[in-house]
């Protein structure tokens, strides 16, 4: 548990302190973010508010886990350097889109293709890689399992290798471009996408932690135990996170000093997916991240009906939007919002112990 909170501490320190001075930086080269002109009129004043913050949510997170392994002596396991592959890789993505945005003094980055090319090509990497690197007892990273809370009976290679590494390679793709692309629709008011995944991470470092002290040791398995690998990493990598986010919404929070701009929706939503395929709870993740479900949802149905039948669901799409063109205030909506999200996460955890209580 020490080594839990070395991590989020190290990671907050780093973010807390570090940006201010992030922020001076991007003022001086004048790193403004570029509003959409179809948004909410009040959005307009945010216009030239320093933008590519989540360079900071990255940067803390990866200080906490090295530095906390430093302190701790321990060697980081593979799940860890794959999850902040991923992480830093996606977080290198936005960071494009974001610098893009700034160079062509637009609201639009990289192209939608350009985009998906490259979180594919991490994509892929990171899937190959996490099926590979078996450990002693023969766990690797992932599995080709479906999971909720465990591995389950269905198992997409259907017990031919190769099959299973394309199809899992798909699967994993489709969980990382939907989660990173939720969180980044998430991120359309100051601090909502922050401490949504303040939150979000909070709970996963529950779910890691309980899931290190639970993990099966071979020739002696307790009954409800975890065939996960690297448990204690992904626990430090979730803490790290956690208070990476939590420091940067001391900035980000309404009215806000920083934007994490994409760099920090992409790698937040990158390592959400990884963190759901690395615990084995692809499907519980749907509650977890209830919030980011949600805006997607808003957007899909709000294009899908518009295309159909020329009508609007919605006022505005994303959900946050909506809510905000009926007349809340913004930081209503973001409040409400953290609600939400907290009651999401909350039924998350406890449908994840109440599944263990069951196995015993």
């Amino acid at each position: 548990m020490l080594s839990i909170l070395i991590a989020a501490t190290v990671s907050f320190l780093f973010v807390f302190i570090g940006t201010p001075f992030f922020i001076k930086f991007l003022v001086a080269k004048q790193y403004g973010q570029f509003i959409r002109q179809d948004g909410p009129t009040s959005h307009l004043t945010k216009r030239g508010t320093p933008t590519m913050g989540g360079v900071m949510i990255v940067a803390g997170t990866i200080c906490g886990y090295v530095v906390t392994n430093i302190v701790s002596g321990r060697v980081p396991g593979v799940s860890g350097f794959l999850l902040i592959f991923l992480f830093a890789g996606l977080g290198f993505i936005g960071f494009l889109d974001d610098f893009s945005k700034i160079r062509h003094k637009q609201s639009e980055g990289l192209t939608p293709w350009a985009k998906i090319i490259g979180q594919g090509i991490i994509g892929i990497l990171f899937t190959v890689l996490a099926l590979q690197f078996r450990n002693s007892a023969g766990l690797t990273p992932a599995s080709t399992s479906l999971s909720f809370v465990r591995p389950s009976w269905l198992d997409i290679s259907f017990g031919v290798a190769g099959i299973g590494l394309v199809l899992f390679i798909l699967w994993g793709n489709f969980l990382i471009t939907a989660w990173s692309n939720a969180v980044n629709l998430t991120d359309g008011l100051d601090g909502l996408a922050t401490g949504t995944s303040m939150i979000v991470f909070g709970a996963y470092t529950v779910i890691s932690v309980w899931q290190s002290n639970h993990v099966c040791v071979p020739g002696s398995q307790a009954p409800g135990c975890y065939e996960v690998r690297d448990s204690r990493d992904l626990a430090l990598i979730a803490a790290a996170i956690t208070g990476a986010c939590i420091a940067f919404l001391w900035w980000n929070a309404s009215p806000a000093q920083i934007f994490m701009g994409d760099t920090g929706s992409l790698a937040l939503g990158g390592a959400f997916a990884g963190l759901s395929i690395f615990t084995h709870t692809e499907f519980l993740a749907l509650i977890i991240g209830g919030v980011y479900l949600l805006e997607v949802i808003s957007d899909v149905i709000q294009v899908g009906v518009y295309k159909a039948t020329h009508r609007r669901v919605f006022r505005m799409a994303p959900l946050h939007h909506h809510f905000e063109l009926l007349g809340w205030q913004e930081v209503t909506v973001v409040i409400r919002f953290w609600v939400i999200q907290a009651m999401c996460a909350s039924l998350g955890v406890g449908i994840f112990y109440a599944e263990w209580l069951a196995s015993q």
